[in-house]
């Protein structure tokens, strides 16, 4: 009974670290999560790294690792489910898109708002292929933190997204 009531507790700091990490994303600005930057990497294995002990303490068995990986995973869909079903609470959670060009001018609200820099903006309007700020009618910073880019009055839209690299294995 003992061992069950220990990794019901792993469980439960497991799923409070994972409330307490949405928060503090959600509280400190998503900016573009679709394309972490080398700093934004770091920032998460190192914050991966510094919660480890919060949610398992000294128990590394195996065991204590199904159990914080099940809360997660069990808080996760749980978590999913009220995004999917209230706008409120989606809203509340992942916040809402912010535009940041309109009619070629940018918009410093949304550009204070989303925390981007000018440089990388122009380097997502160029991703996109369009020659510079003022071609793009408008851009936006999605809930899930990419960019999409709207040109030639609107017609022509393009979402910035990870690349995926394919590894073949054929000569």
């Amino acid at each position: 009974m003992d061992e069950i009531v220990h990794y019901l507790a792993i469980a439960g700091k497991s799923v409070a670290i994972y409330v307490f990490m949405i928060l503090a994303i959600r509280l400190f600005g998503k900016k573009e999560l679709a394309q972490l930057s080398v700093i934004d990497l770091v920032f998460i294995l190192l914050i991966s790294n510094s919660v480890q002990n919060a949610m398992v303490g000294t128990d590394s068995t195996l065991p204590g690792g199904i159990a914080a990986a099940l809360g997660l995973f069990i808080s996760n869909y749980i978590l999913k489910i009220f995004v999917r079903k209230s706008k409120r609470f989606s809203h509340l959670l992942q916040g809402e898109k912010i535009i940041l060009i309109h009619e070629g001018k940018v918009l410093q609200r949304g550009m204070k708002e989303s925390m981007l820099s000018r440089d990388e903006l122009e380097r997502a309007v160029r991703e996109h292929g369009v020659a510079g700020i003022d071609a793009v009618d408008l851009a936006v910073l999605e809930v899930d933190g990419n960019i999409s880019i709207l040109s030639d009055n609107f017609s022509h839209k393009t979402v910035r997204a990870r690349k995926k690299v394919q590894l073949s294995h054929n000569p």
